[in-house]
């Protein structure tokens, strides 16, 4: 009896589905009709939400929401959409094919057009109320302003259509300025995010993006980075990455403009690092401040295989100590200064200072950099490392390591937000300073600081960033890049760079100015960066009140004595010491260009900044002495 069989199986089926659909109306009579009073209770809704400002810390207003509209349809309701099309393309900045071919391809409902400007919304309001575009409605939603465009865009960063924060402190912060859309308050038809202050200061702000902006035209470089940081909180308050972009229009740029590369990018930061391998040499006591190396321009290690290992420097720069190596920006010196210390004593100095890991700056994307375990290192590491390079960093990281020097030894977090303010105007939360650790003793810092001090001195490598009436200690770099391509270092790529601390008895303000690839007359720090420095801290004197060293009056009995600049008076003779000639101007070297045994090359302008032979070598008939002058 199969067929039976099937026909019973078949009768149970549609009993049971019969009986299931019984009950589900019976279920939808009874929550409609029978409790009616269901309805009163709360819904979820979804509120619009308005996104909370980012301020500066004077409350000066760098991020706003602003409101607007966007076009949807409700396709069931639209019934002339050629009609609807031709009418909206006259309003809206688009193409009536594409708003046809929108409305063709879709059922339910969709946007046309999301937030529109202030015209075409009300364009779009009046053909709806004259009834021309029936299911063509306008939503409310909120746009994102940024009222001085592209300044401290990199910070800023920028907020996608719906509403979300894409990079920068939008990004970071992006649930503390738009609250989740979720409420079952009856009624309650918009929320308000939280407000953002940030550390910066729009004022210092505008005239270091000024000043970076005629620096990286000068130089015709790829990229100019400055910033300056307040050295007793690690407040940062102007950070600047040349090139930029406006965040009301950020869909227009690409590539280098977008990239937030002061905290992304990794580099080889040069001579200017030897500040920090110099404090950690004299920190773990392989070195004191009064010990000598003798530089002759080169530094020759040998190895087991019988060949060595060379590092040279510009010229050779004689007897040299800590203050010497960096006043001169020594290479050999701070290499022959690393042979006094362990690998890994002195490698996790420099990770104490925050080299080879983020800075936790709340921006995205942040690069921690290449600090290599000393297992990985090579035999030239140590003293390559010394002097900046085979180690990269990122701007912020050495902006973060420059605090140990200003805070007797301790090293601050950088901090780029200050205050987090409800729209009640409650605080709910403030940052402030934060110590991390102690890298340094305070005698070691007070020192490096002093040694920093003279290479604003005429004869160092700094002098240029020196501000008259105001003490500055300062370090220069010029790092070459290395080519992908061929896996050694260009001739042609170098990032220049100025690293400075001021005042140097009472170090109130951190600014470190870095221009990458300078294509200029010099590709030297100190002959391009110093000089972007130089201005950054005039105005910085000024704008922050920052007292000048006052001269006071001179005393005297009614005559002025001038004294006459020292010269030499005759030339340089064989079986004679060379003299140190270092600092002296090109005026008091004319008598050393009279005829002689020994032949003088002059190269550059200004003062002698480096000399070979080096003071005390013996001078021989034949010989030729270099100085370089700048």
């Amino acid at each position: 009896m199969p067929g039976y069989r099937e026909k019973r199986r078949l009768q149970v089926f549609t009993g049971l589905l019969c009986a299931v659909v019984v009950l589900i109306v019976v279920r939808l009579a009874q929550l409609m009709v029978f409790n009616p009073d269901r309805a009163a209770e709360p819904a979820l809704s979804l509120p619009t939400v308005e996104r909370g400002p980012i301020l500066d810390r004077n409350g000066k207003v760098l991020a706003i929401s602003t409101r607007l509209a966007s076009v949807s349809a409700w396709m069931p309701n639209v019934t002339r959409p050629e009609e609807t099309a031709r009418l909206l393309a006259g309003v809206l900045s688009i193409p009536e094919d594409a708003l046809l071919q929108r409305l063709r391809s879709s059922r339910g409902f969709v946007y046309l057009a999301r937030k529109v400007t202030p015209t075409e919304s009300r364009g779009v309001e009046r053909l709806i109320e004259e009834g021309k575009v029936p299911g063509i409605d306008l939503v409310p939603e909120y746009g994102r302003n940024y009222p001085e465009q592209s300044l401290a865009s990199h910070v800023l960063g920028y907020v996608g259509v719906d509403n979300i924060g894409l990079e920068g402190v939008e990004y970071s912060f992006n649930n503390v300025l738009s609250p989740p859309a979720v409420s079952l308050e009856r009624g309650r038809r918009e929320l308000y995010g939280n407000q953002v202050f940030l550390t910066l200061d729009i004022n210092v702000q505008y005239f270091i993006e000024s000043i970076a902006a005629r620096a990286l035209a000068d130089n015709r470089a790829d990229r100019v980075y400055i910033l300056v940081m307040e050295a007793r909180s690690g407040e940062i308050l102007a950070y600047c990455a040349l090139p930029s972009f406006d965040p009301n229009n950020y869909s227009r740029f690409e590539g280098d403009a977008l990239q937030n590369a002061p905290l992304v990018r990794a580099y080889e930061p040069g001579s200017v690092f030897k500040i920090f391998s110099i404090s950690s040499l004299l920190e773990l006591g392989g070195i004191d401040a009064a010990e000598e190396f003798f530089c002759d321009g080169v530094y020759q290690m040998p190895l087991p295989n019988r060949q060595s290992i060379q590092i040279r420097d510009l010229t050779s720069h004689g007897r040299v100590n800590a203050q010497k190596i960096l006043q001169l920006s020594c290479n050999v010196g701070a290499a022959k200064a690393s042979e006094t210390v362990r690998a890994e004593p002195f490698h996790q100095m420099l990770v104490s200072f925050g080299f080879g890991r983020p800075t936790d700056l709340p921006l995205p994307g942040e690069s921690a950099g290449i600090l290599a375990p000393p297992g990985r290192w090579s035999a030239r590491s140590k003293p390559t490392i010394a002097f900046g390079q085979e180690i990269s960093v990122s701007t912020v990281q050495m902006l973060q390591a420059a605090t140990v020097l200003a805070n007797a030894g301790t090293l601050l977090k950088p901090q780029i937000v200050k205050r987090i303010v409800s729209p009640e105007g409650e605080v709910i939360r403030e940052y402030g300073r934060e110590p991390l650790r102690e890298v340094l003793s305070p005698e070691v810092a007070r020192a490096v600081l002093d040694m920093m001090e003279t290479a604003t001195e005429p004869a160092g490598t700094a002098r240029r960033g020196q501000v008259p009436g105001v003490r500055v200690s300062a370090k220069t770099g010029t790092a070459q890049v290395r080519d992908p391509a061929t896996g050694t270092y260009s001739t042609t790529h170098f990032v220049a760079s100025y690293l400075g601390i001021f005042p140097t008895d009472e170090p109130r303000l951190i600014v470190y100015v870095v221009i990458d690839r300078p294509r200029g007359d010099s590709h030297f720090g100190s002959q391009v960066a110093a000089p972007v420095f130089r201005e950054v801290v005039e105005q910085l004197v000024e704008y922050q009140g920052i007292s000048r060293r006052e001269q006071g009056p001179i005393e005297h009995p009614g005559q002025v004595q001038i004294e006459l600049p020292r010269t030499l008076g005759e030339p340089l003779r064989p079986g004679t010491a060379m003299p140190d000639l270092l600092g002296m101007a090109k005026r008091q070297l004319l008598p050393l260009l009279r005829e002689g045994d020994i032949e003088v090359r002059l190269v550059g302008e200004g003062y002698v900044v480096a000399q070979d032979p080096a003071p005390g070598r013996p001078l021989s008939a034949g010989m030729t002495v270099t100085l370089r002058l700048e």
